[in-house]
Order: structure tokens, then sequence, then C-alpha cells
């Protein structure tokens, strides 16, 4: 007995799309090790950079690999996107908030 699925609407995504998410991932964690190896960067940008990417690169993982949209047929993919920013925006913020006032305390001179 073999079940074969008629439904031809499901989200999962083609080999192109694997290899496209896997391509970006690899440019988006490659852009960041490039800037902090070189040293061509401020301490600031180079902090920006690598903040940037990882949000970028969370959201490729999300879009290309968890299929996640903005279909209205799928409302929990919504609502999990929504609740996957609002955890991202408050991991981020608050690791870059804390971060930057343990530098500001822990500075000497």
């Amino acid at each position: 007995m073999s079940h074969s699925s008629s439904n031809s609407t499901s989200s999962h995504g083609s080999v192109k799309s694997y290899v496209t998410g896997l391509l970006l991932s690899l440019v988006l964690t490659v852009i960041p090790f490039a800037v902090v190896m070189s040293g061509a960067l401020g301490t600031v940008t180079t902090v920006v950079v690598i903040a940037v990417t990882a949000v970028l690169q969370i959201l490729v993982q999300l879009v290309m690999f968890m299929h996640m949209n903005t279909n209205a047929d799928e409302g929990w993919n919504v609502m999990s996107f929504v609740f996957t920013l609002t955890i991202l925006v408050l991991v981020v913020g608050g690791s870059l908030w804390i971060m930057q006032h343990l530098h500001l305390n822990m500075m000497i001179g």
C-alpha cells in the first residue's frame, strides 16, 4: 500500500528553493566572518553587519526551509511568523542593549 498525497498545494519546497536557501545561508555566514577576520571596519559597523546578517539568516531559514509565508489560507504561518519576529526583536535587541551597557560599565580608564 502506498500513501500518495493528492494535495498538490502543499508548501514543501523544491530542490531549487532548498539550494537557493543553502547558498543564501552560506553567503550570510561568510559575510560576517570575512568582516571580522579582515578587521577593515570599525567595531560599531562590524556589530551592525553581524546583527543584520543574523536577522537575514533567520528570515532565510524561516522562508526557505520552514516554508513560512503570508498566504491567507495558512493563518498559523502568519501567526507563527509574527511571533518569531517579536521574539527575534526582543532577543537581538535585548542582547545588543545588554552588550552595550556591559561595554560602558566595564570600560577602564
